[in-house]
């Protein structure tokens, strides 16, 4: 599958919004194809690593890890989709125990996961 085949997919799955900053893409707030695990970290270039996010993101964000740059967008005030980055991770860790590989991916996503989960938790309970 092309990029632009996946940037479609992406866009079909989770709507028409960045994922970090939650802006609407427009003519002039352009979609791109976001990788959730990014590629020097072992991220696969599957539908299921991918999400849609404006230029401005993607290309401020780098390599920063998903929830590191997550944490960053709420500092600058956006108003970034938790939830669509649970998501993707999930399936994400459903597509590498389906397809197999990505040794360096799993612990990396694992980890994620878990990062996110700790922040939902509330304060003061126990993690499952």
């Amino acid at each position: 599958m092309d990029r632009a085949a996946r940037l479609r997919v992406a866009l079909e799955r989770d709507g028409g919004t960045c994922i970090w900053c939650g802006r609407a893409f427009t003519a002039q707030i352009t979609p791109s194809t976001e990788h959730v695990v990014p590629r020097v970290k072992g991220g696969p270039s599957w539908p299921e690593n991918e999400v849609a996010a404006c230029r401005r993101c993607n290309a401020d964000r780098g390599h920063r890890g998903p929830v590191e740059w997550l944490e960053e967008c709420e500092r600058r005030g956006w108003e970034p989709d938790g939830a669509r980055l649970v998501r993707a991770l999930t399936q994400l860790v459903d597509a590498i125990a389906r397809e197999g590989g990505q040794r360096r991916a799993r612990p990396y996503v694992d980890a994620q996961l878990r990062r996110l989960r700790r922040r939902a938790a509330p304060r003061g309970a126990g993690l499952a």
